[in-house]
């Protein structure tokens, strides 16, 4: 295994650790604090639930072209379009960013982490493969 590979299986496991959250709060998970700001602290409503199926889909998506840039999953997907990876780090750093900015400590501490690993294993994904 070398360093693209490792990079892409890190980014694939968090990104389904944020997709699992996210479809925690789709159920019901009263979690909403350590999500959009904080904006809807406890459960979400209605309309944010379907909001976070939505982002978890987004997210698997996200994941497969990771994996897919480094060759590790179904590599013809993103053999036409080789800049798309630079458009899953500027997401990355648009990530850190956001949640750098969030007025939830609980999301700061939690989430700040997460995306600046993500954006590390993407620019390495980008550079590498």
């Amino acid at each position: 295994m070398d360093i693209t590979d490792l990079a892409a299986l890190v980014f694939a496991a968090l990104t389904a650790g944020v997709v699992v959250f996210q479809l925690a709060l789709a159920a019901g998970a009263p979690w909403g604090t350590y999500a959009m700001g904080g904006a809807f602290p406890g459960r979400y409503p209605p309309g944010m639930r379907v909001a976070a199926v939505i982002q978890a889909l987004l997210l698997a998506v996200v994941a497969l072209i990771v994996l897919s840039c480094a060759g590790l999953v179904w590599p013809d997907l993103t053999a036409g379009v080789p800049w798309i990876i630079w458009l899953i780090v500027a997401l990355s750093a648009l990530g850190v960013a956001m949640n750098v900015a969030s007025r939830s400590a609980g999301e700061r501490r939690l989430w700040v982490p997460v995306t600046i690993v993500l954006l590390v294993c993407s620019v390495v994904v980008a550079l590498t493969a």
